[in-house]
């Protein structure tokens, strides 16, 4: 499970730059007026080989009556209660205001671990300006950074994975744990009250009944998992209320802490933007996922629809698609522990650990047939393969010139080693590193 770091600070400190520097995207908007980050952006950082979630939030004003501004100091406060670590972001070039003093005590108030980073030192130089912040009294080092750059938020990182919980569980004599997904009003609860044959969970017509993730040890008809209740995803966008804020954060640390997903979808309706959405969560994530296509009995059949609805969700889905693809309905009980069955499989699928020799022997030969296109007169010899010790199914590939090797390639292995080795729903990670 990935540990949740927040970068909290006051409007126009750099959050959004820091957020985007960290994740190595541009997924926050960056503009030089206070106020624009309004959504929360989460996204996934990686350093020296530890993974941790990033909340971005928006800047917090104090005292002020703009609904919007009162809704993101409500949701930066649940931000940082549910955080491991805070990045607290101030502005070298404009030192302590008002609003910093309000966030600082609020900090120190929680007793949260605070890392605290003075943004906008483009050089050396302004280093000196960034002492007047040990006077926050939260941390016995400053960090200089600037979030445009790039300068000094290597030694931020370090100190990052450094104060971040280590995560890393051993997997063997695990309870399998699978989170039921999907945007709002799928019929999640439903599933999970059909399985345990219980009202567990509340049910009702409008969307966002589950507010928090709800977890329940199953054992029955031969099965021993935890399987977690989780609240539904939709677009940030629409993000408005402050519970429901808290409930997605709760979901997106349900994905993380969990071994396969189950994403629901509505059968009735087209596979979306938010579904999409969510499962390239749950791939970035590195978890297992069953697509289970919801609500089957209110779709009007013929002999085709099932190939139809399953060549769409196979395109939309691409490149990766080798997941199971089931259609359930609540209501007639339809292929429901048929859908556990696909959960456990993906489960094994995901801790399978395939031998040295096996994969040298298969893949090589794979290799061997079809080599790496020459790239500037240069050819790449793939000498030796082994799985990685990772969570999840990862490879590394041993070659002369492994920058020559392109994505059409690193497909082309991927698709060899899944025809190979049954890795049915789990998204493969693979690297290249000199021999």
């Amino acid at each position: 499970m990935s540990s949740l770091v927040a970068i909290v600070g006051r409007p126009n400190v750099g959050k959004s730059t820091l957020f985007n520097r960290l994740t190595e995207s541009k997924d926050a908007i960056i503009h030089p007026v206070p106020g624009v980050t309004r959504d929360r952006k989460y996204g996934k950082a990686e350093w020296i080989g530890r993974e941790f979630n990033v909340i971005d939030t928006g800047g917090f004003v104090n005292n002020s009556e703009d609904k919007f501004e009162e809704a993101i100091r409500n949701q930066v406060l649940i931000s940082i209660e549910e955080a491991d670590l805070i990045l607290f972001v101030v502005d070298v070039e404009t030192g302590i205001t008002d609003h910093d003093e309000v966030i600082a005590d609020i900090l120190r108030k929680r007793g949260k671990q605070v890392l605290v980073a003075s943004n906008k030192v483009d050089t050396a130089n302004k280093e000196f300006g960034t002492s007047e912040f040990f006077a926050f009294g939260l941390s016995d080092v400053i960090y200089p950074i600037s979030a445009a750059n790039g300068y000094g938020t290597g030694e931020l990182l370090d100190k990052i994975i450094e104060v971040l919980p280590d995560t890393e569980e051993s997997e063997e004599n695990e309870v399998p744990k699978i989170a039921v997904v999907g945007k709002p009003n799928v019929g999640k609860s439903t599933f999970i009250n059909t399985i345990l044959d219980q009202n567990r969970n509340i049910v009702t017509d409008e969307a966002g009944t589950t507010r928090d993730s709800v977890d329940t040890h199953y054992t029955a008809f031969g099965f021993d998992f935890i399987i977690t209740d989780t609240a539904g995803l939709r677009k940030k966008s629409r993000i408005d209320d402050n519970l429901e804020f808290y409930s997605t954060i709760r979901t997106i640390k349900a994905i993380e802490s969990c071994d396969v997903c189950i994403l629901l979808i509505d059968g009735s309706d087209d596979i979306g933007k938010q579904d999409l959405s969510i499962f390239y969560q749950i791939v970035k994530s590195k978890k297992g996922i069953v697509l289970a296509v919801n609500k089957w009995d209110l779709v009007e059949k013929d002999t085709h629809t099932h190939d139809k609805i399953l060549k769409q969700i196979r395109e939309r889905i691409s490149p990766f698609t080798d997941v199971p693809v089931i259609f359930t309905s609540n209501i007639t009980k339809q292929r429901i522990l048929k859908t556990l069955e696909l959960a456990l499989e993906v489960y094994q699928n995901k801790i399978r650990k395939v031998s040295t020799s096996t994969l040298n022997e298969l893949i090589l030969e794979e290799i061997e047939n079809r080599p790496p296109p020459a790239y500037k007169g240069k050819y790449v010899k793939i000498k030796y393969i082994t799985q990685l010790p990772s969570k999840s199914p990862a490879f590394a590939f041993f070659c002369n010139l492994p920058q020559y090797i392109k994505d059409p390639y690193k497909r082309f292995l991927e698709n060899k080693i899944r025809e190979h080795f049954n890795f049915h729903g789990v998204p493969i990670r693979i690297f290249f590193r000199k021999k």
